[in-house]
């Protein structure tokens, strides 16, 4: 940017997108001529990022990624998203932010602190990594790792599920379509051998969590750990416009609400431990 002390106007440079009078240019591309019709959204929001076209298995990677991600029911987010419809129907752009600003460390954000968990390592690593197919070096690495983890009192981010107990049933899928289309890396490599070799540590065997098998996959596409949230946001923002769509046909935002404001209980914050007594 040219600073105006020199008499010219600033410029701000970008590389995205920029329009005139008759044309919309978009990643150096006729917006209207070369992209619609030609172009897939996830295959766009992918290049739209790393600033190069994609290949097609990295388009079917990270189009499954976000299949994954999308909706899984009333999680905290979608109820936000519902109980802000509620109460302002006339912002779908409140709704559907409230959802997405309820994606954090507890939901979703595990997609993003698995890929950086494991790119520390894999980083770490670097130019010392184990061959693809030597599974019992990749073990060696993740019983380092989740024993490292364990003397550092962290959580190993993407193992256990509250609703999946065994098996999250994504997990197979994506390192299928990963290894099929050739980007099954060092990042799906190092989690799928957390999960063989975890209960030697933790003395339980937990399943591998989907949003973190997705945060792998994402990081052996080459994205930038710090974006991986954003990728999980960009694919719960479909799941929560079809629970705004739903809550238009069939409301229930409502006896959300009135269930909760019925059932609430006041507690004299003198006697905290007192129940008070119903009418």
């Amino acid at each position: 940017m040219q600073h105006p002390s020199n008499g010219r106007p600033p410029r701000y440079p970008t590389s995205l997108g920029t329009s005139d009078a008759s044309t919309i240019t978009l990643l150096g591309h006729d917006l209207a001529g070369e992209l619609m019709g030609q172009v897939g959204f996830g295959e766009l929001a992918l290049w739209l990022v790393t600033q190069r076209r994609p290949e097609p298995g990295e388009v079917r990677v990270f189009e499954a990624v976000l299949v994954a991600l999308a909706d899984h029911g009333f999680t905290p987010t979608a109820i936000a998203a519902r109980l802000t419809y509620l109460s302002a129907p006339d912002s779908v752009q409140g709704a559907l932010a409230a959802g997405l600003l309820g994606g954090g460390s507890r939901f979703l954000g595990v997609t993003e602190d698995c890929g950086a968990f494991l790119h520390e390592v894999v980083a770490g690593h670097a130019g010392r990594l184990p061959d693809d197919s030597d599974e019992e070096g990749w073990n060696a690495l993740a019983l380092e790792t989740v024993r490292a983890a364990r003397a550092g009192r962290r959580l190993v981010p993407g193992l256990g599920h509250p609703v999946h107990k065994v098996r999250d049933p994504r997990t197979p899928v994506l390192l299928r379509i990963a290894e099929e289309n050739g980007h099954k890396g060092p990042h799906l490599r190092l989690f799928e051998a957390v999960g063989r070799v975890h209960p030697q540590v933790l003395g339980r065997t937990l399943p591998l969590n989907g949003a973190g098998v997705c945060g792998a996959a994402l990081a052996d596409l080459g994205l930038p750990v710090g974006l991986l949230r954003g990728f999980a946001l960009l694919a719960r923002a479909a799941g929560l416009l079809g629970h705004i769509a739903e809550e238009q046909r069939s409301p229930l935002g409502m006896d959300v609400y009135l269930s909760v404001d019925r059932n609430a209980e006041y507690v004299s914050p003198q006697h905290p431990t007192r129940q008070p007594t119903k009418e």
